[in-house]
């Protein structure tokens, strides 16, 4: 799909990954976060954990129906089943890839909003490494979906790779603690290449 759309992923940074499994967390500007990362994982199974109404969505749905988890926000019972299916995942060696903050900021593309906790407690609970990634320009490639007259275009994705934080240090920080350092780690290449947002960046903070 990313080849035949003519995009191309360049890797600002690649830092070396652990062995899995592991929680892939990233910033999520555009849906093609949701496809580059097959590209940028092609030897790591993983599967995403989400929100269920991406299942609504044309070509997506495909790819998140098969080989992902869907959380249903709206009903506690089933979000408490999703994370009993990510641990379960875990434990026959899949890594579980999560976008903490919990779905695209409608506003200021690529301003990143307040971090979701589940991906951290997860990490933390299963006790496996946490890797950073920086997709900083997909919103400006492929916006919405639905927006017809939005942005569609081949181009080049600018891709940060960080340095992942060992089982060990995800063990000995709180979890207020772990969000804040992620989401600093994710936000700098994004303030780097969007510097008009420092003025304005949320502060992070979890839900």
């Amino acid at each position: 799909m990313r080849i035949f759309c003519f995009y191309l992923v360049r890797k600002f940074k690649d830092s070396s990954l652990p062995e899995g499994p592991f929680v892939i967390i990233s910033n999520h500007t555009s849906y093609l976060d949701i496809f580059f990362m097959y590209s940028v994982m092609p030897n790591h199974p993983f599967l995403f954990l989400g929100k269920s109404e991406i299942l609504n969505y044309p070509i997506i749905s495909t790819y998140f129906k098969g080989l992902n988890i869907p959380v249903d926000r709206k009903d506690r019972r089933k979000s408490a089943m999703s994370l009993v299916m990510a641990k379960k995942a875990v434990a026959e060696g899949w890594s579980i890839v999560i976008f903490p903050e919990g779905g695209i900021p409608d506003d200021d593309n690529p301003k990143m909003i307040p971090f979701k906790q589940g991906a951290f407690n997860l990490a933390k609970s299963l006790n496996i490494p946490i890797i950073p990634l920086s997709f900083t320009n997909n919103f400006e490639l492929f916006c919405d979906p639905f927006d017809f007259k939005g942005t569609a275009r081949p181009g080049v994705s600018h891709l940060y790779i960080h340095p992942f934080l060992s089982s060990e240090q995800v063990k000995g920080m709180e979890i207020k603690e772990l969000s804040a350092k992620c989401f600093q780690i994710i936000n700098e290449p994004i303030l780097a290449e969007y510097p008009h947002l420092k003025n304005s960046s949320t502060e992070e903070g979890s839900n």
